[in-house]
């Protein structure tokens, strides 16, 4: 048994939900979501609760369960709050601005790196070095961040590039001098 597919999702005021055949739509204060659902796995909704159940008791279906109640609650908690994630930029002279809906990145490089973000992502640039993105859909918000932070990865021994504000850099000593 799913021990996180057996916990209903509460609905909070204000979202509202549409079940249509194997599609599930999010309605909420912040926007709206949809993802088609798998045949393996049947959502129903009673008063301000959804649960997610597998269709049968096979291993995929079981594996499926608590996915899909993880994901329908991020689309629920999306809707409803939004999510937010904080990268920062280590390194002398690296900075970011933003622009409308592009981010222009100074890393080291011989030229700016110009990323223009995906539709229903913000991003703000406080003191030039902490970027904080906001958006609705979990998933598209963190493949925005890894993407980002793959332009220069925080590197070992001096710590610099672009990290998650809650990552910890593991440093490494440098190689000690010759005698």
């Amino acid at each position: 048994m799913s021990r996180v597919g057996k916990q209903p999702v509460a609905l909070p005021s204000g979202v509202e939900v549409a079940i249509d055949d194997m599609k599930i739509e999010v309605k909420g204060p912040k926007g709206v979501l949809s993802r088609e659902l798998h045949p393996l796995v049947v959502v129903s909704q009673e008063d301000a609760k959804l649960t997610v159940t597998p269709a049968d008791n096979s291993l995929q279906a079981r594996g499926l369960w608590g996915l899909f109640r993880t994901l329908i609650d991020n689309m629920v908690i999306g809707v409803s709050k939004g999510f937010t994630r904080v990268l920062e930029i280590n390194g002398v002279g690296y900075r970011a601005e933003a622009a409308g809906d592009t981010l222009k990145l100074t890393l080291g490089f011989s030229h700016p790196v110009e990323f223009k973000l995906p539709e229903g992502i913000s991003a703000s640039v406080e003191k030039n070095t902490i970027i904080t993105m906001s958006g609705i859909d979990k998933e598209l918000l963190g493949q925005t961040a890894a993407t980002i932070r793959a332009f220069r990865p925080p590197e070992p021994y001096k710590g610099k590039g672009i990290k998650y504000a809650e990552e910890t850099i593991r440093r490494k000593v440098g190689k000690a001098g010759v005698k």
